[in-house]
This record gives C-alpha cells, structure tokens and sequence, in this order.
C-alpha cells in the first residue's frame, strides 16, 4: 500500500491551481470536470511520483469552514529561508518563517494557500 493523494476541497480552482503549480513548483497532473456530479477535480503534485493533492471544485461553493481537525500538508525542500522568500515574492502568504521547530532542531515554517490550508516546509537535513 501507498498514500495516493490528499484532497482539500477549493473555492477558486483557477487560483488554486495557480498557487501550487507557480508558487510550490508543483505540476498539473490532470483536470476533469463532472458536470452531472457539478464538480471539478485537478491533481497536482511533484514529478516524482510521491503521493498528489486533489483540489476538489464543486461548482458554485467558494468558500469553506475548515474546522479544526485538518493540520497540514507538508512538502521538503532543499532551504526553507529560501522556499519562505518565493512564495511571498510571489504574493503567498508566510504564516511562521524558517527556524528550528519548538522542541527540536529540524528547520521548518509554515504558509498559507489561497482557501487557508497550511503548507509546512520541513528543510531537508
């Protein structure tokens, strides 16, 4: 067994789509809309294969309540300083800049996708 994906329902698949793939530098798998069901779902996610995010639309809702038992999705990179300075060049949000993590040594920060959700950067050792 594997993790496939994640999905995380979105209120503006366009924007959406947009922060993944030229903010996080991750690709757009595939996009197929279900017009009888009235939704759109898009993967992205990186080129290695490794498990994908499914941004789920369903059509005419643009706004959810996230509630408070969803965490966050996390992604490695090579420097999280750096991964912090793209996005917000890129008009993303920074919610907690690169430093070790409370408790421990491992480097991390967390930002914010266009619906809210939270994206850690764990720094690779």
């Amino acid at each position: 067994m594997r993790i496939l994906h994640t999905m995380i329902r979105v209120g503006d698949l366009d924007r959406s789509i947009n922060f993944y793939t030229r903010v996080l530098g991750m690709k757009l798998l595939s996009r197929n809309d279900f017009p009888g069901g009235e939704f759109t779902l898009a993967f992205v996610g990186y080129e290695d294969g490794g498990a994908e995010i499914e941004l789920t639309y369903n059509y005419g809702v643009t706004q959810y309540e996230q509630g408070n038992a969803f965490g966050h999705i996390a992604v490695e990179v090579d420097d999280a300083a750096a991964a912090c300075d793209r996005v917000r060049e890129l008009g993303g949000k920074v919610t907690r800049e690169a430093g070790p993590m409370k408790h421990g040594t491992t480097v991390i920060a967390f930002v914010e996708d266009p619906d809210g959700y939270k994206i850690e950067f764990i720094q690779k050792r």
